[in-house]
């Protein structure tokens, strides 16, 4: 059953795109998704943006705002596959995500779903068929490994002939659909699923469709299982559930050096979404809001995200997006950082962490300073291993930046972040 390779997805670069998850929860209608899609389109595919991913629960009739259903009542077809909920999804009443795929296709952007592992616990109590399995979903169920806190799903007994069989249908009905990007959940949460991974990264293979495959949440994720995760997936979370909060942002730090070294053309490691916006319209964690991150705190966590070069998945309602914030996702020269040929941190001391990214003829610095006041720093090239670079641009304001005696000076504000070009 498990493959020890697959055929990947186009994401050479980190993907970059919209999830519904941190504005809409469990709750979004076709409408909201169209909106964010029409925006992304307009405002940001030509700085590389083509993803439209809707989160968790679209086959619920009545999704929860703020907390998940005590029994899960999704929409499913006779073989225990889950359909979107028409109520929400006017498009699909015929039981499919095609025309909604079709449409977002239209705008020259990518369709993606959010997924549960497992099979859904109303098909295992109905016990239905599954298709080309010679099974049922009571027989293949694995009733010991249940998510912790989502309850629409029980695990998959994967020993169990016929089990594959439900993931294979599953995404062949996606790939009917037309899905690009499969965001699968609650795979990495301590203890890592490694059978629910390798099974729907072989659905994938076989579905005949090419599929971008997230795996998430990240909390205590080890780089003892790297080699399995760059195999398997496109892309995989590093930590839980990341919100706006600036001590929640100073802990990813640590997280994106570690992993940094690590990232590769087809296999990032992904640092979150980005908490940015118009968030909390109806989310399940805090009340509609723009973000709590202060614009500098925003562009801190723009530049650690580019530097690590983690997928970017924009969390907020994109029409609502602030000028100065929608700024920070159309800046060509600092999404180009996405592309460097690697790229780590080399100086941690206090409040001062500077990272470096390389390309072929030149090389980027970013400067963080996390304390809580502005800070007046010297950089010295030979510490970055640019001192051989006689001239430095900052890729945010686009100003050019003295260069004396192989230093820089440099004023960060407190929870901020310069970015160089050393050339």
């Amino acid at each position: 059953m498990q493959n020890t390779s697959r055929r990947k997805a186009d994401a050479a670069t980190p993907p970059m795109g919209w999830n519904s998850w941190d504005c809409f929860g469990g709750s979004v209608t076709e409408a909201e998704v169209m909106a964010n899609a029409e925006f992304m389109a307009q405002h940001l595919k030509p700085y590389g943006w083509d993803t439209v991913v809707v989160d968790i629960q679209w086959y619920e009739p009545d999704a929860g705002a703020h907390d998940y259903r005590p029994v899960s009542d999704p929409v499913l077809d006779e073989w225990g596959r889950q359909l979107p909920a028409p109520g929400r999804f006017p498009s699909a009443a015929d039981g499919s995500f095609r025309n909604l795929a079709d449409r977002v296709h239209a705008l020259g952007l990518r369709f993606g779903l959010h997924m549960m592992r497992g099979i859904p616990r109303k098909a295992v109590e109905l016990d239905l068929p599954v298709l080309g399995g010679d099974t049922t979903a009571a027989q293949i169920a694995d009733r010991d490994n249940v998510c912790e806190w989502n309850p629409d799903n029980f695990g998959i007994d994967h020993s169990v002939p016929g089990a594959q069989a439900f993931y294979d249908s599953q995404l062949a009905l996606f790939a009917e659909w037309g899905v690009d990007f499969v965001k699968l959940d609650d795979v990495l949460h301590p203890p890592t699923q490694s059978a629910e991974i390798a099974a729907y990264a072989e659905a994938i293979e076989r579905c005949g469709r090419p599929m971008v495959l997230s795996l998430s949440p990240g909390k205590q994720l080890s780089l003892a299982h790297l080699d399995k995760l760059s195999r398997h997936a496109e892309m995989w979370r590093i930590s839980d559930d990341l919100w706006d909060d600036w001590e929640q942002l100073k802990e990813m730090f640590q997280r994106a050096a570690r992993w940094a070294p690590h990232q590769a053309p087809g296999a990032w490691a992904d640092a979150d979404m980005l908490p940015l916006g118009r968030l909390g319209l109806r989310a399940h964690v805090g009340e509609a809001r723009y973000s709590n991150l202060t614009i500098d705190e925003q562009r801190t966590m723009m530049t650690l995200w580019v530097m690590m070069r983690s997928p970017l998945m924009f969390g907020g309602h994109l029409p609502d997006t602030p000028a100065d914030t929608l700024e920070l996702l159309q800046n060509p020269e600092v999404l180009a950082l996405l592309s460097s040929t690697g790229s780590r941190e080399i100086v941690r001391d206090g409040s001062l962490v500077i990272w470096r990214a390389d390309f072929p003829d030149h090389e980027a610095c970013a400067v963080f300073w996390l304390g809580d006041e502005p800070a007046e720093l010297t950089v010295h090239l030979s510490d970055v291993g640019g001192e051989q670079r006689e001239c430095a641009r900052d890729l945010w304001s686009g100003e050019d930046v003295v260069v004396k005696d192989g230093s820089i000076q440099l004023e960060v504000p407190a929870h901020g972040a310069r970015l160089l070009k050393l050339g």
